[in-house]
């Protein structure tokens, strides 16, 4: 199936490896699009607002991931739905980056893009 309009970035993979980048994409676009409000507790956005944020979210994930969430009708929801079953690779993957990234050391390498 084509996509009618091409993606800002790069779709939440269904194994979530890329979940933590994907979460500040989609916080960011939608907070450039007006419409950051409707993936947060409480909101009082419209029905149009909420169906533009689902159309967003649901653009910006895997195919599989989509027909497995094919029946949730909110953002919000939809959202915490994702968030409960990738948050705790914030536990795994985030430290292990970190430590990496300090012990990363350009002097063991004899060119930048080795």
């Amino acid at each position: 199936m084509a996509n009618i309009e091409n993606r800002k970035f790069i779709a939440l993979d269904i194994s979530g490896k890329n979940y933590l980048s994907w979460v500040l994409d989609v916080k960011l676009h939608l907070s450039a699009k007006k419409l950051r409000h409707a993936i947060d507790e409480d909101n009082a956005a419209s029905n149009e607002e909420r169906a533009t944020a689902l159309i967003f979210l649901r653009h910006h994930i895997d195919d599989g991931l989509k027909y497995e969430y094919l029946t949730v009708e909110n953002p919000l929801e939809l959202w915490q739905n994702l968030n409960d079953r990738f948050e705790h690779l914030k536990a795994v993957v985030l430290p292990k980056t970190l430590n990496d990234w300090s012990q990363l050391r350009f002097q063991d390498f004899k060119t930048v893009s080795e």
